[in-house]
């Protein structure tokens, strides 16, 4: 055991540390649950409020107030500790789970997803430092397996527990059932983690977490108004643009200088750091553009029912368990390189599989390109979080972890906001080659609701069924691109990691 680790944990010999990883994976099951929930009902809710071109916006917000937040939380549980900071986070995101059951419109709904993501910055992030703090390297590993059963359980649970919200009582319990298993976590961490923290005189680089919500909500803007509201070489998308590079260099400049940077760049000294990272921004594009997108091809396209596109999804959750599990065992017999490779070859050959998905294939074709996808990111995953976690000292640890789950919220963002793009543009292209343009993509609602789309002739939904279809290939074919460039990064991870000292 690292010597940082070790001072760390006999301050902590009080911590009960069953009660304290239980509460761990109920915040991380709230995260998992919350993926498969809103997934498998996006179409239901768009059925329902209506704003087909928004819909991305309803991962988009959650995931931008996130990627802000995530530095800011995993800074200020170095600083002041995981167990205040926890709970402070677990307290918004419910508040705001609690809104977005009350919605009446997309646009409260987007809004309240953007306060839920405000406080879900800080589940995973401090989560998974929680383990690394009270658990050695060897037991980390081991543990890893439990966190990803805690994926495979949701897998399961939350496609039918989201189909069965969605039929027979209300999509808004969806954001609900979040409230009861948040209050068991902050409850567990609160009584049973016991941590000291030297208090100290700190300064929060808000400068610094301006100007990264500044820089991605300009990109995100631009990913997904642009080539269907403006142009790509209009004033507005050039203008955003601009503001977006210039926004990131200031950024870098701020985070130079600060006394207590929010994001220090000397951790991007490593260079398993800084492949981890960057692996983990692209493969989360891959994440959410199958989270987001596939449920919408099997429920659109394929006219399947709102849990076979939740099972559908379930296949990745429970490959990635696989994955985690496996790479838990072997990747110190093998090293920690020959398995990030390994879980980028899947990810790659699991969206070959849905750049080939027919209508006429099936939902079990789509399952099988999500389940490799799954495997890969398993394997791939838990080797980023051990390794960086094992590069870095304790003092470190929080901003080294939410570093991490930083660009994997920041490529989520960037991809839910990009691949959105992709789908509206092609659409709209769409209706207007075949003669159609008096439509725009919210004609999809209808499409979507099952009882609305019976009142449609059969010439206008063939057309509509078609147009998503088209779109919907352009987007897996863009998901295919980032995991070849996802392959391509993992062959530069490091034989060795750096021991912290």
């Amino acid at each position: 055991m690292q010597e940082s680790d070790q001072v760390h944990i006999n301050k902590s010999m009080k911590t009960n540390r069953s009660v304290v990883l239980a509460s761990v994976l109920l915040a991380i099951f709230i995260a998992a649950i919350e993926g498969t929930i809103v997934a498998t009902a996006i179409p239901s809710i768009v059925a329902d409020l209506g704003g087909f071109s928004l819909f991305s916006w309803v991962f988009s917000s959650f995931l931008l107030a996130q990627a802000v937040t995530i530095p800011i939380y995993g800074k200020l549980a170095d600083l002041y500790g995981r167990k205040p900071i926890f709970t402070f986070g677990i307290i918004v995101f419910l508040i705001g789970s609690m809104l977005c059951g009350l919605a009446k419109t997309m646009n409260m709904l987007i809004v309240f997803r953007l306060i839920q993501g405000l406080g879900a910055g800080a589940v995973q992030p401090i989560a998974t430092t929680i383990i690394g703090d009270i658990f050695n390297l060897s037991e980390r590993a081991r543990i890893q397996g439990y966190v990803s059963s805690v994926w495979g359980v949701s897998s399961i649970i939350g496609p039918a527990l989201g189909a069965f919200f969605v039929q027979y009582v209300h999509w808004a319990w969806i954001f609900w059932v979040n409230v009861p298993i948040g209050v068991f976590a902050v409850a567990g961490i609160w009584f049973f983690l016991v941590e000291t923290v030297q208090k100290q005189q700190h300064s929060i680089d808000y400068i610094g977490s301006g100007l990264i919500f500044v820089s991605i909500s300009a990109l995100m803007i631009v990913f997904i108004q642009a080539g269907t509201v403006w142009g790509w070489y209009s004033a507005p998308v050039i203008l955003l643009v601009g503001v977006s590079i210039v926004g990131f260099y200031l950024f870098i400049l701020q985070e130079r200088r600060t006394a207590e940077p929010i994001m220090p760049l000397e951790i991007w000294n490593d260079s398993l750091l800084v492949v981890s990272n960057v692996a983990t921004l692209t493969t989360g594009i891959v994440i959410i553009g199958i989270s987001s997108f596939l449920p919408t091809y099997i429920q659109g396209v394929m006219g399947q029912s709102p849990i076979i596109s939740g099972f559908v999804l379930a296949f990745m959750t429970m490959g990635w368990l696989i994955g985690a599990m496996l790479a838990g065992k072997v990747m110190f017999k093998f090293g920690f390189r020959r398995i990030a490779i390994a879980g980028g070859f899947w990810v790659l050959m699991g969206t070959l599989f849905l750049t080939a998905m027919r209508p006429e294939r099936g939902w079990l074709w789509a399952g099988a390109g999500s389940l490799l996808i799954g495997i890969g990111m398993g394997l791939a995953r838990t080797v980023f979080i051990v390794g960086i976690q094992e590069s870095v000292e304790w003092k470190m640890r929080g901003v080294a972890t939410a570093s991490n789950m930083f660009m994997n919220i920041l490529g989520n963002t960037m991809g839910a906001a990009l691949l959105g793009g992709v789908l509206n543009t092609k659409l709209t292209s769409y209706l207007k080659s075949v003669g159609e343009g008096s439509y725009d993509t919210d004609v999809i609602n209808v499409l979507l609701d099952p009882v609305k789309k019976g009142t449609l002739p059969d010439k206008v939904i063939n057309l509509m069924t078609s147009g998503l279809t088209i779109s919907l290939q352009y987007v897996f074919y863009g998901i295919f691109i980032i995991a070849i460039l996802s392959f391509i990064l993992v062959l530069f991870f490091p034989i060795k990691t750096r021991k912290a000292s």
